[in-house]
């Protein structure tokens, strides 16, 4: 059965696809009985493959019990070990963690706690947060407010407080060597620069992804920015908030992306990868000391009423535990190694590829017009739709998003799961060989018929 001719759901566009049927892997099925390789992990969330048997088996064993205690009535069993587990991964002193239901709850949940510990330790005037650009942080106001990304943002501005940014350290832009220390320290120090601008008192925290996402494409940070950044935070009494709700839960090839440099944070969040795609769950994870600090001062003014969900939260060890059974952060590491080094031999091949970035299972390539200054190539072209569609025509799934301020440029996110295997890097390869053949067609038709 396709897709029905009228559909009561409505999302970001008219744009329909077909119907899911099931999905097992790496790989899903249409009701039509199409494969597709998931490419992408969805949005970067089915780290451990999709209808694993164990975490079924717990969730199953969990409904049996309970599927909902509200957290005011009752404490859980689950709960307690997904966070005492998710603790013991966490940096050290980060021990107290804040269940939420995903990536935008918990970026909202970790500005509100910084902010109440301002409050708490006598430091109201602290009220900014600067994050990146471009970055995204999660679509609620809060969130949005911290986002550097204007095709998103834009609408809302007038209904939010902006938040001040810097530039995201985007060296293959720049002509500036990642490997060079001096590099990091060049981005980083725009930190500081725009702190004292502001004015240091005002401060609240400093938000960033230790390896970048969706806005950024898998960017990895030159060397010595993430400590830097660190050292920065701490002189000025900033605290430092990693997003880690796309890099976390392995998919770098550690459990968190910031394990990758010595500058852990004050405040981390996690989702999408956290559970997996088998529950909506997120985790805020605090410094002990924080979360002192608003407690002694009369609690912490903020929740959802699905924190700790059972159900969600015996998922979430599952998944954990067969991230760890699995042994998915080394073959994250190993597989992700394989995987970029044959998108670079792509990249050798097609020069419509300008950078080939990220760590571990976070990859993504970039295509430009000129490789050697990096000119996007024609906003008209919708390269970022138009490869997306081809890739998925092909049996191949794959992300995009807009990389020179969300309006031009075209880059892609490929992070299969964690499960991913030589074979299937060889089947993505394959596919995006042949997809990208059937774009440089298109397109030379198109410019064809303009001309």
């Amino acid at each position: 059965m396709s897709a029905p001719e009228k559909s009561h759901l409505f999302y970001q566009s008219r744009q329909r696809r077909p119907v899911l049927d099931q999905a097992k892997g790496v790989y899903m099925w249409d009701v039509d009985g199409k494969r597709y390789l998931d490419g992408s992990s969805g949005a970067m969330v089915c780290n451990i493959g999709h209808s694993n048997p164990r975490v079924l088996e717990a969730m199953r064993r969990q409904m049996e019990k309970s599927t909902f205690g509200y957290r005011l009535h009752f404490e859980t069993e689950p709960a307690e070990k997904l966070a005492a587990k998710t603790a013991g991964l966490a940096p050290e002193g980060l021990d107290k963690v804040f269940f939420v239901s995903g990536g935008s709850e918990a970026v909202e949940s970790a500005i509100k706690l910084a902010r109440q510990n301002a409050v708490a330790i006598g430091e109201a005037q602290r009220t900014r947060i600067i994050s990146r650009e471009p970055s995204y942080h999660g679509c609620t106001l809060g969130a949005l407010a911290l986002t550097g990304y204007a095709p998103l943002t834009a609408p809302f501005e007038p209904m939010m407080r902006p938040m001040p940014k810097i530039p995201a350290p985007r060296a293959y832009l720049d002509g500036l060597d990642p490997d060079d220390e001096a590099t990091g320290f060049h981005y980083a120090d725009m930190l500081e620069e725009k702190i004292l601008n502001e004015g240091p008192e005002t401060i609240l925290a400093f938000i960033v992804e230790p390896v970048g996402g969706a806005s950024t494409g898998a960017l990895v940070p030159p060397r010595g920015y993430m400590r830097r950044i660190r050292e920065i935070c701490t002189r000025y009494g900033v605290l430092l908030i990693h997003d880690e709700v796309m890099s976390g839960g392995g998919r770098t090839g550690k459990f968190f992306a910031a394990d990758h440099w010595d500058a852990e944070p004050d405040i981390l969040v996690i989702s999408k990868g956290f559970a997996a795609g088998y529950v909506p769950l997120g985790a805020m994870v605090a410094h002990k000391d924080i979360v002192t600090n608003v407690l002694d001062a009369g609690g912490f003014l903020h929740g959802f009423t699905y924190a700790g969900n059972p159900l969600a939260c015996a998922a979430g060890l599952a998944v954990l535990e067969e991230i760890e059974r699995e042994g998915l952060c080394r073959n994250a590491e190993n597989t992700g190694a394989l995987l970029k080094s044959e998108l670079e031999k792509l990249m050798a091949r097609y020069p419509i590829i300008g950078d080939v970035r990220g760590k571990g299972l976070l990859l993504a390539f970039e295509l430009v017009e000129d490789r050697t200054d990096m000119r996007p190539l024609p906003k008209e072209l919708n390269a970022y739709n138009q490869l997306v569609d081809i890739a998925y025509d092909n049996g191949l799934i794959i992300y995009s998003r807009r990389t020179r301020g969300g309006y031009r440029g075209d880059h892609f996110l490929i992070a299969p799961p964690m499960t991913s295997t030589p074979d299937h890097v060889a089947e993505i390869i394959e596919g995006l060989d042949l997809s990208l053949r059937q774009f440089l067609d298109r397109m030379s038709q198109q410019q064809a018929q303009a001309s």
